[in-house]
C-alpha cells in the first residue's frame, strides 16, 4: 500500500545549516495490516509518520526528497492535489481537538467537504462511522450537543470516525493513546483491531507492551534512520540489529 524510496526530509532555517531528520528511507508498509513505528524520543518516528500525509509542505523549512507512493501515485508529485490526498490519508494526532460544533457536525465535517451527497446519505455514514468506532450507543441521544463535552477517551474515537467517514485508504495515528486513561487506551486499541481489515493503518508507539499487542509488522527508527523492519513476531523474536535488540531490551531509549 505504501512505498517510501530513498525519502529524506532536512529542517532548514536562518540561523542554523540544514538538520538532516530522516536519512535515506527505502521500505514497504503492507495493505490492511497495523504497522507500527517504534523507537526512542527525537528518533523521527511523527517526522516520518507526517511525510506520508505530506503534512511537511506547509512548512517552508523543511526540504523533502525522495518519493511516497501510495499506491501507485507518488503524493510528492506536483501535480498530486493535497485535498485529494488528505481524503484518503487521514491523521489522528496525540491529543484530539474537536472542531467548535456539535457531535454529529464533527464526524459530517469532512463528509461535506469531500463529498456532494445529500442529508440522508450524511446522515447514515456518521451513524454508521459513530457505531465502527463504538461511540454509537454512548452519544446517540446527545448528537446535537457540543462534541467538547466529551471526554478525552470519546474524543479519540471521536476523531477516528470523522477520519473513517470518507473512507480513506490509510490512517495515520500519532501516539494516539498517550493522553488517555488505561481504559480508555484499551477501547482506543480495540477499535484499531476491529477496523485493521479495511484500511492500511500506521501507528507511531513507544511503549512495547502496545506494539506487542497491536503490531503485525514493525518500523524500528533510530536517529532519523530506519535501522530495522519485518514482521512483528520476527521483530521481537530475533532482531537482527543490535541496537533494536538493546531497544527492545529496555537498555537504550
Amino acid at each position: 500500500m505504501i512505498k517510501t524510496r530513498n525519502l529524506n526530509i532536512e529542517y532548514h532555517s536562518r540561523s542554523k545549516n540544514g538538520v538532516l531528520a530522516l536519512k535515506n528511507i527505502s521500505l514497504d508498509i503492507p495493505k490492511n495490516k497495523i504497522t507500527v513505528i517504534m523507537g526512542p524520543s527525537g528518533c523521527g518516528k511523527t517526522t516520518f509518520l507526517k511525510s506520508l500525509n505530506r503534512l511537511h509542505s506547509i512548512n517552508n523549512g523543511v526540504k523533502v526528497t525522495g518519493r511516497v507512493l501510495i499506491g501507485d501515485e507518488d503524493i510528492y508529485h506536483p501535480r498530486h492535489l493535497l485535498p485529494e490526498l488528505r481524503r484518503k490519508v487521514g491523521l489522528i494526532s496525540q491529543k484530539p481537538v474537536p472542531l467548535p460544533a456539535s457531535i454529529f457536525e464533527n464526524v459530517a465535517y469532512g463528509l461535506r467537504i469531500h463529498n456532494h451527497i445529500s442529508r440522508k446519505e450524511i446522515q447514515k455514514t456518521v451513524q454508521e462511522s459513530l457505531q465502527r468506532t463504538h461511540l454509537w450507543e454512548e452519544v446517540k441521544s446527545r448528537l446535537d450537543e457540543p462534541a467538547a463535552d466529551l471526554s478525552l477517551g470519546q474524543l479519540q474515537r471521536l476523531s477516528i470516525a470523522r477520519a473513517i467517514a470518507v473512507n480513506p485508504r490509510v490512517l495515520l495515528c500519532d501516539e494516539i493513546t498517550s493522553a488517555l486513561d488505561p481504559i480508555s487506551s484499551e477501547k482506543v486499541e480495540h477499535l484499531l483491531l476491529s477496523i485493521k481489515e479495511d484500511y492500511t493503518i500506521v501507528l507511531v508507539s513507544h511503549i512495547l507492551r502496545q506494539v506487542k499487542r497491536l503490531a503485525d509488522y514493525v518500523i524500528f527508527m533510530f536517529f532519523g534512520e530506519v535501522v530495522e523492519h519485518g514482521e512483528a513476531r520476527q521483530m521481537f523474536d530475533s532482531p537482527q540489529n543490535q541496537v533494536t535488540r538493546e531497544y527492545i531490551k529496555g537498555a537504550i531509549g
